[in-house]
């Protein structure tokens, strides 16, 4: 069973240890960084892909509930709270955290090592939230945390508990395995009022795909079966300036196509992916030498900088019926009135569908306006593009 890949987020250095020491008793749960600011915890959230995040809201330069609303929209990470500050719960919550801890009081040995327990049972539930198909159990009864950090076995609930487990992934893997397969989902609204597609010549092809929360993972799982001659990708995931050059970075070494960060005027090649940049409108541009990007700054448009819908309204109008738009995951409908125009210009658009996404907001606005043509499990996506291209 893989490791639960953990970030560890606190201001005190003190208290981050003591908490580190406690939890690497929990032989599923592996501690991949520590940080003691949120300017740190973003760069190592992008460089280690932790699974769960847990998260202190007094700290130098952003607060923790500040952190949350940066971070959830653009790069979607199960996180669970640990205060102090008993009256921040519920604003923590609507901010996108899965749970609030309460930091111990008196900080002894034994209250410590309580506190310890229930924050990985915390780490294990946090884990389910996001990973269904791969459940582990939240409630271990293995394991209980001592004051001389020794690990106790409860041998006489082994059985009970090992049958209640089994109970619950089988729960969980059917559950899952119905959604996966679902059929692709065909929309037939606007059927008479666009120009129908034909399936694109590479040479001439541009590939674009647009994802909010929870779009980061999303993407990753469309572009990493992109083959390496594949035409020209663009890319718009809501982010600040500062993380999508890390995440281009992060694509790069895990994708066939080589992906880079946005920069004014590069030139579209098959084998590229670009990524917009934060705080910089994405648009596709055409001349006589072919396909080109622009990457300015710019006024927020459908309440994002880079966003979606401008990609796509370029794409529209630059390639119209030979591109294909895809829109993933993500909170809103930034996107949704793009996607609608480069269908109407004979593009082939696709929707992820609710069960595969992590917030199903802005391919759920798309499809209710007909600017996706068909919906599918986000599994599907690659190869739908892939059988639109000759």
């Amino acid at each position: 069973m893989n490791r639960i890949k953990l970030l560890v987020v606190y201001d005190s250095m003190l208290f981050r240890e003591v908490i580190a020491r406690y939890i690497n008793q929990d032989d599923l749960i592996e501690i991949v960084g520590k940080a003691g600011d949120a300017y740190s915890a973003r760069d190592m959230i992008l460089q280690y892909q932790p699974d769960v995040m847990t998260l202190d809201l007094e700290m130098p330069k952003i607060d923790g509930i500040s952190f949350l609303k940066k971070l959830l929209p653009q790069n979607y990470i199960s996180t669970i709270v640990v205060s102090s500050s008993d009256s921040k719960r519920a604003e923590c919550l609507n901010a996108g955290a899965v749970e609030f801890l309460s930091k111990p009081f008196t900080r002894t040995s034994q209250e410590m090592a309580n506190f310890s327990a229930e924050l990985c049972r915390a780490i294990r539930r946090a884990y389910n939230h996001t990973n269904p198909s791969a459940f582990i159990s939240p409630e271990p009864p293995f394991v209980k945390f001592s004051a001389s950090s020794s690990v106790i076995t409860n041998a006489a609930s082994t059985v009970q508990f090992a049958q209640k487990a089994r109970e619950q992934v089988s729960q969980t893997k059917s559950l899952f395995s119905a959604n996966v397969g679902r059929e692709i989902k065909e929309n037939p609204a606007l059927s008479k009022n666009y120009i129908k597609h034909t399936r694109l010549k590479k040479s001439e092809a541009i590939i674009a795909l647009g994802a909010s929360t929870g779009g980061t993972e999303a993407l990753e799982q469309v572009i990493r079966f992109f083959p390496e001659d594949t035409p020209p990708v663009i890319v718009v995931q809501h982010m600040p300036a500062g993380f999508t050059k890390l995440y281009a970075d992060r694509l790069n070494n895990s994708c066939k196509m080589e992906v880079k960060e946005a920069v004014e005027g590069e030139r579209l090649r098959r084998g590229l992916v670009i990524v917009g940049a934060g705080e910089h409108h994405l648009r596709l541009c055409k001349d006589r030498q072919g396909y080109y990007i622009s990457s300015k700054p710019g006024e927020k448009v459908s309440g994002h900088c880079p966003s979606v819908d401008v990609m796509f309204s370029s794409v529209a109008e630059v390639a119209g019926a030979q591109s294909i738009g895809a829109i993933l995951t993500g909170m809103g409908r930034d996107g949704a009135e793009g996607l609608l125009k480069m269908r109407q210009m004979g593009a082939y658009t696709i929707g992820q569908d609710k069960e595969t996404c992590v917030v199903y907001g802005m391919p759920m606005e798309a499809y209710k306006i007909g600017a996706v043509e068909v919906q599918a499990p986000l599994y599907k996506i690659s190869e739908l593009i892939l059988n639109n291209l000759y």
